[in-house]
């Protein structure tokens, strides 16, 4: 069978790694939101440098994702003279789930690694907070995993230990067994502090991301 058996299990962060981080539709948000082209110079993950806020989180500086978000939300609102909710801009941003907004990669490795042997699961933090059970019925990627483990249900978010723990537990493999990709640092060192052997996904570059992930499978 083909692929590297140091794995059974591939475990995915979802948002930013499968789907498409919120900075990279700026140029839908500003148009949904009736803004200039160009107003949100913010771009959190694809340079860092630009966004303050994206670096306090990442370095975990008393802002979580959600708190990024929500502040987030209410700049764009102020700029367009209305309230926005961090629920509005994400369902501005992502309703209906269309496939662009699934990375091909992610498509592409997931197939191929279901097709391999490994089981393929997603450990993400936030999915439902952000989107709502029934929007993940829309996303076919989430219909081919075997499990779906979301922090927003269990409120014990990554990095703490107990979420990788309990991924761990619902996919039925031992830690050391598991390749786990996730877009923050933080999270990657918090699943090594659990066992597990983690990747880092660069945004920046997500389709060389998911060809590093295929390759660390043998696939």
């Amino acid at each position: 069978m083909p692929g590297d058996r140091s794995f059974d299990v591939l475990l995915l962060d979802f948002g930013g790694v499968c789907l498409v981080n919120p900075v990279e539709l700026h140029s839908k948000a500003e148009t949904e939101f009736g803004l200039p082209a160009g107003s949100l110079t913010w771009l959190g993950p694809l340079d860092p440098s630009t966004d303050e806020l994206w670096r306090r989180m990442i370095a975990g500086d008393g802002v979580t994702e959600r708190q990024y978000w929500t502040q987030r939300a209410e700049e764009v609102g102020r700029a367009a003279g209305t309230d926005i909710t961090r629920a509005d801009y994400m369902r501005k941003l992502y309703d209906p789930p269309t496939p662009e907004l699934v990375r091909p990669g992610a498509t592409r490795v997931v197939d191929d690694a279901l097709a391999a042997g490994f089981g393929v699961s997603v450990l993400t933090n936030d999915m439902r907070d952000f989107h709502g059970r029934e929007w993940e019925l829309g996303v076919p990627l989430l219909q081919t995993v075997d499990h779906i483990v979301d922090c927003s249900d269990t409120r014990i978010l990554k990095p703490d230990r107990r979420a990788f723990d309990l991924a761990v537990s619902t996919v039925g493999v031992a830690a050391g067994r598991t390749l786990f990709v996730d877009d923050q640092p933080r999270n990657v060192e918090g699943a090594e502090a659990a066992g597990l052997v983690a990747m880092w996904f660069d945004i920046a570059n997500a389709e060389e991301s998911w060809n590093a992930v295929a390759s660390r499978l043998g696939l």
